[in-house]
């Protein structure tokens, strides 16, 4: 339950959690992804009304509109579209973070998911591999 709790809000973090609680890499695979794509499931449906409460409190806080990490979000988003933003939202964004903006450009939710769920699937392999394969070698290191 903690693996898909942990990956609804940051993905990476599912498969460092599914080591520490002694699952399989299967089982760490499988609850990563179903952690993100409850996140994705739920955000592409209050997306954009999500972003306007963001908008809102932004405006009411007096911060700026545009600010060095919007401008890149903005430019993956007209280089990449829908797929970059996705294969993005793991590694760089969160769940949330990438489901509100693939929302806010625009993205149907059909789209936002088949997306998101690629990229799920193909990030929580990888990483999860990289962890149980490598987990080990690190933690020496980290010993020393």
């Amino acid at each position: 339950m903690s693996v898909y709790l942990v990956s609804m809000v940051k993905f990476f973090a599912g498969p460092l959690t599914g080591v520490t609680v002694g699952l399989t890499y299967l089982e760490s695979v499988l609850l990563t992804i179903a952690g993100m794509m409850t996140t994705v499931i739920i955000f592409s449906i209050i997306g954009r009304a999500f972003s306007k409460w963001i908008s809102a409190r932004r405006r009411a806080k007096n911060k700026p509109v545009f600010n060095k990490s919007n401008r890149r979000i903005i430019k993956i988003w007209k280089n990449f579209g829908v797929a970059g933003v996705a294969f993005l939202t793991p590694i760089l964004l969160t769940p949330i973070v990438g489901t509100v903006v693939a929302a806010l450009f625009g993205a149907t939710r059909k789209q936002i998911f088949l997306h998101m769920l690629w990229s799920a699937i193909v990030w929580s392999t990888l990483l999860n591999l990289m962890v149980f394969e490598f987990g080990d070698f690190a933690s020496q290191f980290i010993e020393l």
